[in-house]
């Protein structure tokens, strides 16, 4: 399981996990929590320009759809395919083999160290 204090987090509630200029992106355990049931995931393409800030994909679930943006201005380097088949890895392991794309990048929106979004959250991850 990854280190969850080694993480950035959004206000949109994203999850941010930086190696070098490579970004893995994913929601957190609280997002998925309040989706519900993951049933699809629209990603960017690899390739695709993405800008901090900004829709850059949609994730569906038994009750709404919800609207992923990217914390980081960059291009898409890596899609998790694994989603295709089975979306709900999100709601199981939203912090590991539910991530969602890998954006090379470096601008980013304001981000959050974990304490500062457990306070956003009112101590929901």
């Amino acid at each position: 399981m990854t280190d969850l204090t080694s993480l950035s987090y959004t206000a949109e509630h994203e999850w941010i996990d930086r190696d070098g200029e490579i970004a893995t992106v994913g929601i957190t355990d609280y997002a998925a929590d309040k989706l519900g049931d993951v049933v699809y995931v629209d990603l960017p393409a690899v390739g695709q320009a993405v800008t901090a800030g900004e829709v850059c994909g949609e994730i569906e679930s038994t009750k709404s759809v919800g609207e992923l943006y990217s914390p980081i201005t960059g291009e898409v380097v890596e899609v998790n395919t694994a989603l295709d088949d089975d979306p709900s890895v999100i709601n199981s392991d939203a912090f590991g083999d539910g991530w969602l794309v890998k954006i090379r990048g470096t601008e980013s929106v304001e981000l959050l160290d974990r304490d500062a979004y457990l306070a956003l959250t009112d101590g929901a991850a």
